[in-house]
């Protein structure tokens, strides 16, 4: 394929996808992968998100600060993330038939119908550590199976109650340690390649751009405005996913 007809769909996507993060918070590896995945492999698709996923998940964690009182915080589960990973990588296969992925999509459907009908859960901080270790570990499996890593971290830190920004730190932090893993996977694969780079810079462009302008909109809207947002991004999300298993 033409590489500038690649360039162009590559910016366009990844301008679509850090939009639609600088406003909720996330949707950036599913929004790219999806669009990406309709002209290239997967596989190839995912090498080009490695840089611009890394990067924005840094500004997403490092913006507002108090970062290491939230990483204090969140550790149990970061760390389970990576104990995850690494057991996920040795025992599990990739996810090549579709379903795990069509699974995860129903249940964060699933969560974010819950939480339009206002339907909430809480985890008491004494329980944050087993259970954030748990969960993590968890989420890290799940990402070395399918490429996907929202499921089911992000509904365990949006039960933590932090108020809108602090959200979406915490959501950047937890992404940024599952990118490197994904990374460290892709590299390992041999999938990170040269050839990538220039795809790789205009995604990273088109996603700082993107979340530049929906971290403005997410600026300007009240708080149960994005929350709304939020919950209808993980709807779309879901469905999203859960269609492109079943395709």
């Amino acid at each position: 394929m033409d590489s500038a007809i690649i360039l162009s769909a590559t910016a366009g996507a990844f301008l679509l996808a850090g939009f639609v993060k600088g406003v909720i918070g996330l949707g950036l590896p599913t929004v790219s992968i999806g669009l990406l995945g309709l002209l290239m492999a997967p596989a190839q698709a995912a090498a080009i998100l490695v840089v611009p996923s890394l990067l924005t998940n840094i500004w997403q964690a490092a913006a507002g600060g108090g970062l290491l009182a939230l990483t204090r915080r969140l550790w149990p589960m970061l760390a389970g993330i990576c104990i995850g990973t690494f057991i996920g990588a040795a025992l599990l296969p990739h996810d090549d038939s579709g379903r795990a992925t069509v699974w995860l999509g129903l249940a964060l459907v699933f969560y974010a119908a819950l939480g339009l009908v206002k339907g909430h859960f809480a985890v008491p901080r004494r329980a944050e550590t087993w259970l954030g270790l748990l969960i993590g570990a968890a989420t890290g499996a799940i990402t070395v199976a399918t490429g996907i890593f929202v499921m089911p971290g992000t509904p365990y830190i949006q039960s933590l109650e932090f108020e809108r920004d602090k959200l979406v730190q915490a959501l950047g932090l937890s992404f940024t340690v599952s990118t490197v893993t994904l990374a460290l996977a892709l590299a390992y694969a041999g999938q990170v390649r040269t050839s990538l780079a220039w795809p790789s810079l205009v995604a990273l462009a088109a996603a700082l751009v993107g979340m530049g302008l929906g971290q403005l909109i997410r600026g300007r809207v009240k708080e149960e405005t994005f929350r709304l947002c939020f919950f209808i991004g993980l709807l779309l999300l879901g469905a999203h996913l859960a269609l492109r298993g079943l395709l």
